[in-house]
């Protein structure tokens, strides 16, 4: 395969991030509208109830199948074919369908009552996530293929249709009808789900018929060889893609492969099933933590993220999983020294970036949460100081986030079959104790547990990762976790930032302080001046 693995990785990466702030630009605006218009505890049941419905249900179904899939493509294809690894993404809508009985007896029945008004949309939204989750997932295997092939400006196309059908369909019906934002949630669900059905479908008929008419035409020996037919534009598009297994759309039609699943949803969506299934918040304190974790995690979400999952692409098509480093790809074109050499440099460099970002996140949220809220929600968000700590609390778990993605998905990246299996148990052993400690830290500490608990499990991840690599490229004489730490300066810069900007802060609240009591001062000195000169007749009330 000619396509430059990691220039791709790069490409996701980039523009995964722009639509991440796209993304995240229209869910903040719907849920501001929300919160002013409709209210906290429809945001509640839809931003933590109904989509945790829908993330524990789309990754109990398809996580598994994809990681083990992707690793498949990069080594020891002659064991695997084509039609296997096309076959083995629809194992993902019979999963789905077998995932979607329990979630939703459990949704409708087992987790905290939702309030009467709300039963009816809430009963009908369930249904319809769990409908929209199963369509979804039929467009698995052109998802998969157009990830393998480095499709990147199509996906990020697909998923800003996917997220403007989404939108636009809620707010016309919730605009329409404030006491039916429910109701539009759920079939906004459904129509974003047909559309990526449909666009993913739909682009694959187009593009297998044009790259067979242009591997046709291409032969100057075929009778419909007609050169003018294919511009520039359609050779950039087609003259890297002679390994395109795919001859016909039929062929993405469905099969038969195994799974095995992974608790990893647990530590992703944990502090939502504390909420749902015991009554340490209610549907507003749900809201208001929803909100705030969601402004939190602002960086792990658009910027995290996508290098998360282009790093762990690039690192599943550079390094065998299986082979130890120091034995792999001798006989290649690139010695294998140079190949681990660029899998470590790149793994020191985009932990350090991470970290750095996080570090900015740390030291200047401290500063900026109250305005940020403030903008956001409004002064009756911000009221009691809840939602401000939270924010604080964030920014050091963005920290942790930021190297436990790279780390993390590194290993799961390279580590062998066996490795994994024996981290999934202790992934098993994480997921429950940070159930555990979820619940015990916010009996103590009230919603900020959440944060604490998220930290101590995400800690504990990232040392057995830093482990992993370290022993990975001991016999080497490398260390990558040398470049994980930042400059000097840079940690001094930052550092005295965020000193500078935090003082400035307190300055401007003393000042604001100063000046309100001015104010107050003022109008009491003029109320009781006022009051004397009633009382002496010199401001008279005789006026008729």
């Amino acid at each position: 395969m000619p396509r430059n693995i990691l220039r791709s990785s790069l490409y996701d990466a980039g523009f995964s991030i722009i639509f991440q702030i796209l993304c995240r630009i229209v869910t903040f605006g719907i849920n501001a509208f929300i919160i002013r218009h409709v209210g906290r505890e429809v945001l509640g049941i839809m931003n933590v109830r109904l989509l945790l419905l829908e993330s524990t249900v789309l990754f109990l179904s398809r996580e598994a199948v994809s990681r083990a899939a992707l690793s498949a493509t990069s080594q020891k294809r002659e064991k695997c074919t084509w039609s296997q690894l096309i076959n083995q993404q629809w194992l993902t809508v019979i999963i789905c369908i077998f995932v979607c009985l329990p979630c939703c007896y459990v949704w409708l029945h087992c987790l905290s009552s939702v309030d009467i008004v709300y039963l009816d949309q809430y009963r009908f939204a369930c249904y319809a996530v769990l409908l929209s989750c199963i369509i979804e997932l039929c467009a698995e295997p052109p998802v998969f293929v157009s990830q393998v092939f480095c499709f990147v400006k199509l996906k990020i196309g697909l998923n800003t249709l996917h997220i403007f059908v989404r939108s636009v369909i809620f707010l016309t019906i919730a605009l329409t009808d404030s006491t039916a934002a429910i109701y539009a949630f759920a079939i906004a669900q459904l129509a974003s789900a047909v559309t990526i059905v449909l666009s993913h479908y739909g682009f694959y008929a187009y593009y297998i018929n044009s790259l067979n008419l242009y591997k046709q035409n291409r032969n100057p020996t075929s009778s419909c060889f007609l050169k003018s037919d294919f511009g520039d534009w359609r050779k950039y598009f087609f003259e890297n893609m002679d390994d395109f297994p795919l001859k016909k759309l039929s062929e993405f039609l469905p099969g038969v492969m195994e799974n095995k699943a992974v608790l990893k949803q647990i530590l992703t969506e944990g502090e939502k099933y504390v909420m749902s299934v015991s009554p340490v918040l209610n549907f507003e304190q749900q809201a208001m933590y929803d909100v705030v974790n969601n402004l939190g995690s602002l960086a792990a979400r658009f910027i995290f993220r996508p290098i998360e999952d282009s790093s762990y692409f690039y690192f599943t098509q550079t390094v065998s999983r299986d082979v130890p480093l120091k034995d792999q790809d001798k006989h290649a074109l690139r010695s294998f020294q140079t190949k681990v050499q660029e899998a470590g440099i790149v793994l020191g460099h985009l932990s350090m970036t991470v970290i750095s970002i996080g570090l900015l996140a740390l030291c200047f949220g401290q500063s900026y949460s109250h305005t940020l809220l403030y903008l956001y929600g409004g002064a009756d968000f911000i009221a009691g100081g809840l939602p401000e700590i939270l924010l604080k609390w964030h920014c050091l778990a963005i920290c942790f986030l930021a190297i436990n993605g790279i780390t993390e998905g590194y290993m799961f990246a390279t580590n062998t079959s066996h490795d994994i299996d024996k981290y999934n148990y202790l992934l098993a052993v994480f997921s429950i104790s940070f159930l555990l400690l979820s619940y015990l830290l916010t009996t103590i500490f009230g919603p900020v547990g959440f944060i604490f608990a998220n930290c101590i499990n995400m800690f504990c991840r990232i040392c057995y990762s830093a482990r992993f690599i370290w022993l990975q490229y001991k016999p080497l004489g490398v260390n990558p976790l040398r470049d994980f730490v930042p400059s000097k300066m840079f940690l001094f810069t930052v550092f005295v930032g965020g000193l500078l900007c935090n003082s400035a802060m307190v300055s401007q609240l003393q000042l604001l302080a100063y000046l309100y009591l001015l104010c107050i001062m003022h109008v009491e000195t003029a109320s009781t001046s006022n009051q004397k000169l009633t009382a002496n007749g010199i401001i008279g009330t005789t006026s008729k």
